[in-house]
């Protein structure tokens, strides 16, 4: 992985600064993806400027450096990610007469791309992706991204420029840059607590999405236009397909098909000429990756955070499955004291508006695992790929229970039931508080008294209700999640709720949180589960085979049940998460006021007082656990200060 940004102007020298003097100044604002070198190329008579930050995993030798110019000269490529089945395509290539100079896979696309064409070449590479290609033949450029989104990518105009680069950061040092928000991106974060693409907190600023490139010519350069993303692969398309082809095999042979299949990508995402581990946590995604890790080539280096709260403790578990496996374990204590003191350094790793607060225990496993390898595979995706969130399961029964009963009769009983206060079930079910199931049960109501599955599956997955306490927002139906009519028309009620949560929490909340919190320290994840394929198997899997006795990832737990007995893998599911609500209340609480003072909430017009200010006394009273809705409040916020902040380049 590494870090990419550049550039081109309007009109060749529209400012007063030397591009190559531009490219520099926004490498060095991202220079954490990338700590082992830099590169520039600009083509002044084009007034175009690569730039390029390198963390450098396969091919440590000047031939691998970027950017990086394709054998005729036609091409010039700024890329990050990895493309893990690049071996396979130089082999294609090369039979076909291509010479190659180093062992870089970053050739190997360049290659590629002269050889197929974009589009095709595209379509061909299995791995994790951004790039930025400048073709000097029909010059013009081309923007793209991975199929599932691990790698991020922002574009957009500044001033004379049409700029894009692998974060925020990097676009700021632009000249004439102005950071004015977009209050839709406002909304839609107090709605998910992230920002979906395509936007970004700022206006005019857009997130390439995932599984699509955007071509800028001549044309749309004068225009000053932003074109529109082409798709090279559809997931929803992928869905169709699987439901219309479904795996015709027992279960013993689908089992064998994804063992087979996860230890092939498995044995490509290995690869590296720098240290290799994972992160284990001890549930069923991890295991399984590292147990296949430890086949293809033993010993693994395992790493696993271990909290000193035993709420939020699974370092016992993944040390179990360590030593069954016979990994090389190490566990990475963390207090509570280093993560209180990560908070304040959020805005800057992030660099826009990011509250998913698992974030924090993610930052700091990904930077005790950085002091001993450079590569970290992960677990990531089995959830979304394989069906493995509780609420998927259980919406899908619920929904199939309420449609029986007359609609009336089912919207009123959820409004009812949405109506009772949770400390009233607190009271009635002798609890300390509030708690969790009070929470539960009153969105278990407002789940029944929607109108559709969909609407009640975008309630559950949303904080604010619409309308959100920000200001002058318009509603576009950005989210997919506000517009089912956009979702794939499946059979299956649950596949798409799947498909929905694939195209909006996965790429944008779970990908963005890994993403920002490894490249802080320079680590490059892999995501063995959500390889292409992998992900175009799963679809094509019977819903029996992903969901079974009430639980989902059925095919998971069997593949993983060939190397470790039932105790293990059986184990409650824990997630990785803090004791925010507790937090909020104690040690954060005097950071959070000074944030959530009426004066500061009032501050640029963005946000409205009264809504939030009434959650924050209800938490602090204990009669609501409003730690979703005010963290995403609060990480806007602390932006809002960071950037206000931070000095002028």
């Amino acid at each position: 992985m590494c870090g990419i940004a550049g550039f081109q102007e309007l009109r060749a020298g529209v400012g007063s600064l030397p591009i190559e003097e531009i490219g520099r100044r926004m490498c060095d604002a991202i220079a954490s993806r990338g700590p082992d070198g830099s590169g520039l190329w600009s083509d002044p008579t084009a007034g175009l400027c690569f730039g390029h930050r390198r963390l450098a995993i396969v091919d440590l030798t000047p031939t691998g450096a970027q950017p990086m110019h394709s054998r005729s000269g036609r091409f010039v490529i700024t890329y990050n990610g990895e493309i893990y089945n690049a071996p396979a395509l130089r082999d294609e290539l090369t039979a076909r007469g291509v010479r190659f100079i180093g062992t870089s896979d970053t050739e190997v696309m360049l290659a590629g791309f002269e050889f197929w064409g974009v589009a095709a070449a595209l379509s061909r590479f299995a791995g994790m992706f951004a790039l930025a290609l400048w073709d000097r033949h029909e010059r013009r450029l081309v923007l793209a991204r991975d199929r599932m989104g691990e790698k991020p990518l922002y574009y957009g105009w500044v001033g004379q420029r049409f700029a894009f680069a692998s974060d925020l950061a990097a676009l700021r040092q632009l000249p004439g840059w102005s950071g004015a928000i977009a209050t839709a991106a406002v909304d839609q974060l107090l709605r998910a607590n992230y920002i979906p693409a395509p936007l970004s907190i700022y206006a005019g600023i857009r997130k390439l999405p995932p599984a699509s490139f955007l071509t800028m010519d001549e044309r749309s350069l004068a225009g000053r236009g932003l074109g529109s993303p082409e798709a090279y692969w559809s997931l929803a398309e992928v869905a169709l397909r699987g439901e219309a082809d479904p795996f015709g095999g027992s279960d013993v042979e689908a089992v064998d098909s994804l063992h087979r299949l996860l230890r092939e990508v498995i044995a490509e995402q290995r690869v590296a000429d720098v240290p290799v581990g994972a992160l284990l946590s001890g549930g069923i995604d991890s295991s399984t990756v590292v147990a296949l890790m430890q086949e293809v080539a033993a010993p693994v280096r395992t790493f696993t955070m271990a909290s000193d709260d035993p709420a939020y403790d699974e370092s016992a578990a993944a040390a179990a499955v360590s030593r069954h496996l016979g990994t090389a374990h190490t566990e990475l204590p963390v207090t509570d004291r280093e993560a209180l003191a990560l908070i304040p350094s959020l805005p800057d790793i992030y660099t826009e508006p990011f509250a998913d607060s698992s974030q924090i225990p993610t930052t700091l496993v990904c930077r005790r695992a950085r002091q001993s390898v450079t590569v970290c595979l992960t677990g990531d995706g089995g959830d979304e790929v394989f069906c493995g969130y509780n609420r998927h399961v259980r919406l899908d029964q619920l929904w199939s229970l309420a449609s029986r009963v007359p609609e009336p009769v089912r919207r009123a009983l959820g409004r009812g039931i949405a109506a009772v206060p949770p400390a009233a079930y607190a009271s009635l079910l002798r609890m300390a508080g509030p708690g969790v199931l009070g929470d539960r049960l009153q969105k278990l109501g407002l789940a029944m008294a929607s109108d559709s599955m969909e609407s009640a599956y975008r309630l559950l997955a949303t904080q604010w209700p619409a309308p959100t306490p920000a200001l002058g927002v318009r509603r576009d139906a950005t989210w997919i999640m506000d517009d089912p009519a956009r979702w794939p028309q499946l059979r299956s009620a649950l596949g798409r709720l799947l498909w929905a949560e694939n195209m909006t929490s996965l790429p944008d909340d779970m990908l963005v949180k890994v993403d920002r919190a490894a490249m802080s320290c320079g680590l490059e994840t892999r995501a063995p589960l959500l390889d292409h394929r992998v992900v175009e198997f799963a679809w094509r899997l019977p819903w029996h085979m992903r969901v079974r006795d009430d639980r989902g990832k059925w095919i998971l737990r069997a593949l993983l049940g060939r190397y470790l007995p039932a105790s293990m893998i059986d184990r409650r599911k824990q997630g990785f998460s803090i004791p925010m609500d507790r937090w909020l209340s104690g040690p954060l609480r005097e950071w959070a006021e000074a944030l959530l003072t009426p004066e500061a909430l009032s501050d640029g017009g963005l946000l409205d007082v009264a809504p939030i200010r009434a959650a924050w006394r209800e938490h602090l009273e204990g009669r609501r656990r409003w730690q979703g809705r005010l963290w995403g409040v609060l990480m806007l916020q602390a932006w809002r200060a960071s950037v206000s902040s931070a000095p002028r380049s």
